[in-house]
């Protein structure tokens, strides 16, 4: 690494990508009822210690839930918060699972998806039930065409390499496993949407920058934390100096240039999704436009009342953009990291669909 990444700002400004964004911040109505619930069911699986189970609640996965789906019902709200859940379930352990075991581990997922009334095996891995639990309550409540949308794979090809992907082969991937495209399926509960719709030209653009401005902000959010750990290489910012040759400062400018872009590209869009003729169906289609939208200030919104990046300083950062630069583990100046940097679940997840 060159000398920009041993000279790194002691502080730094996080640009505020969302300074235009026309979606605020709403929540569910059901959130405190769904919270209790989702909570209960994901802790009874028992796949977490103590501590970190402790961690894993401080992210309150819930509240991005309800951020979300913040139209949905109960029981919408309720899929949408186990669905949280279960991401990061399944992610505590694929980050640390080489390409073998990750794959066995995507096979159990699609096995329990497949057959979410047959009983796992015992002794099998706790994604499997997790996984099973989750898709037989969802079923119940969903279209059959948000049941055929939704799908699984997995990531871990990069796990334990020392890679640097190129910035357009990073988001290539990250499409496919930052866990959006499922999590905006979510919204289809209710729906009826023709695979014809969703593949629309259009459709298809508003479906990938509303990932990939997910995908930058959780990389601006989590590049503080990644960096203290030494686990910053399958993050834009890392990726932008490396490959660009900039400053931190720099990479961060670059970076907001690259969402306003993004942003620019979702509004196109979002203005030629043709009708499909039927007055029923146009509604359902500005439905799941208006649940993308929804999905980026959430997942914005959530980095900072949660405490998974920021842990309680999260609110003030939100307004000042201001950071304090953590030490890395091992310690630049012997300061210890703050409990949520130690225990916090990675940012990555194992959660794709096709």
């Amino acid at each position: 690494m060159s000398s920009r990444f041993n000279n790194l700002p002691s502080y730094y400004t996080l640009p505020d990508t969302l300074r235009n964004w026309p979606w605020q911040r709403r929540d569910n109505p059901w959130l405190a009822e769904v919270k209790r619930e989702s909570s209960a069911w994901a802790e009874s699986f028992q796949a977490f210690s103590p501590r970190a189970q402790n961690a894993f609640n401080m992210c309150d996965f819930n509240l991005l839930a309800a951020l979300a789906y913040p139209t949905l019902s109960r029981e919408g709200c309720r899929i949408g918060a186990d669905l949280m859940n279960l991401y990061f379930v399944i992610d505590e352990y694929s980050d640390v699972a080489d390409t073998k075991l990750a794959r066995i581990q995507a096979d159990i997922i699609m096995d329990a998806l497949r057959n979410p009334l047959k009983p796992r095996p015992a002794g099998e891995w706790v994604g499997g039930e997790c996984t099973r639990s989750y898709w037989e309550n969802t079923i119940h409540f969903s279209t059959p065409a948000c049941q055929r949308h939704f799908l699984i794979l997995q990531q871990a090809d990069d796990r334990g390499k020392h890679i640097i992907r190129t910035l357009d082969d990073y988001f290539a991937l990250r499409r496919e496993t930052v866990g959006a495209k499922p999590s905006y399926i979510i919204n289809e509960i209710n729906l009826n949407l023709p695979d014809d719709v969703l593949l629309e030209e259009n459709m298809q653009i508003l479906i990938e920058t509303a990932t990939d401005m997910i995908i930058i902000a959780n990389d601006l959010f989590s590049w503080n934390v990644e960096q203290a750990k030494g686990d910053d290489l399958h993050n834009c910012v890392t990726i932008i100096m490396h490959h660009l040759g900039l400053d931190h400062a720099d990479a961060l400018a670059y970076i907001s240039d690259l969402h306003d872009h993004t942003a620019n590209r979702f509004f196109e869009a979002q203005a030629k999704v043709p009708s499909t003729g039927s007055a029923e169906l146009d509604a359902e289609v500005d439905f799941f436009v208006d649940g993308l939208g929804m999905w980026v200030r959430a997942n914005d919104q959530w980095s900072f009342e949660g405490k998974r990046y920021f842990g309680p300083e999260g609110l003030t950062i939100q307004k000042t953009r201001y950071v304090k630069r953590l030490s890395k583990i091992g310690g630049e100046d012997g300061q210890p990291l703050p409990e949520y940097v130690i225990d916090a679940p990675r940012a990555q997840l194992a959660i794709a669909v096709l």
